[in-house]
């Protein structure tokens, strides 16, 4: 009898032992591993997402702006397709290290070769005060003034100032690049706010905008050119044209 017992102990021992071996091995928790290339992407995204660093190298362009001669940008304009105001400094445009200021006591030619105030030459001088004999006033009508870098530039930005003495919105204003003086060969059109093709140039959708001390910057995206014409065609405020000086921000084409 007590044999009987025996066997019958060792035969639920031996089926307990069994569910061990086979279920708890299947429970039993594994730590997570993450996959080679998850932790590729950890290691690269570390490397590249340093705050402060402008992307693939670029540097922002050296702009010196000119003194503001009003505040605030008055609301009461009666043009259409008009910008807003930004409401804060416009942020720092990226370049490739070495771009410098192409247009820089560079020679300019102007459809108003008599201009009513100051001289053609004032345009590239680097002065980009509003105050009195800092900026060229030329004709009335559509007029237009084009400068010769010398040498073919890779170019990246073109920075314009009209008029900023008061706030006002200048029209069909038209900027293009050409590889000749008469702008016949490989013209491009980088900022083109004419709605209307007044200026027989073609419609624009590019939005009107009011002149402040920071100017107008238009972005070229590397363009090669030897040549920049800026156009216009009057104002808000009378039909004259008026330039205090324009910047254009490349590199020597290689």
């Amino acid at each position: 009898m007590q044999s009987i017992r025996f066997s019958s102990r060792m035969k639920i021992y031996a089926v307990l032992l069994l569910v061990f071996v086979l279920f708890v091995p299947s429970c039993k928790k594994t730590s997570p591993q993450s996959s080679p290339d998850k932790a590729k992407s950890s290691n690269s995204n570390a490397q590249t997402a340093t705050p402060g660093t402008p992307p693939s190298g670029l540097v922002p362009i050296p702009i010196e702006l000119p003194n503001p001669m009003f505040v605030g940008t008055p609301q009461d304009f009666k043009v259409s397709n008009l910008e807003k105001p930004l409401g804060k400094p416009r942020p720092p445009f990226l370049a490739p290290p070495g771009t410098e200021n192409a247009a820089f006591l560079k020679t300019v030619a102007a459809t108003d070769d008599v201009p009513i105030i100051g001289e053609i030459e004032m345009i590239t001088d680097g002065d980009k005060q509003a105050t009195d004999g800092s900026y060229v006033e030329l004709g009335p009508f559509l007029q237009s003034v084009t400068i010769d870098f010398q040498a073919d530039y890779d170019i990246y930005a073109v920075l314009l100032w009209h008029y900023h003495q008061q706030a006002r919105v200048y029209y069909d204003v038209i900027v293009q690049l050409a590889d000749d003086p008469d702008f016949i060969t490989n013209v491009r059109t980088l900022f083109n706010n004419d709605s209307d093709n007044s200026s027989g140039l073609g419609i624009g959708s590019d939005m009107h905008y009011v002149e402040t001390a920071e100017g107008k910057l238009i972005d070229a995206k590397g363009a090669r050119a030897r040549y920049v014409r800026l156009y216009s065609n009057g104002n808000s405020s009378n039909e004259l044209n008026h330039y205090i000086e324009v910047e254009v921000f490349g590199k020597p084409a290689k």
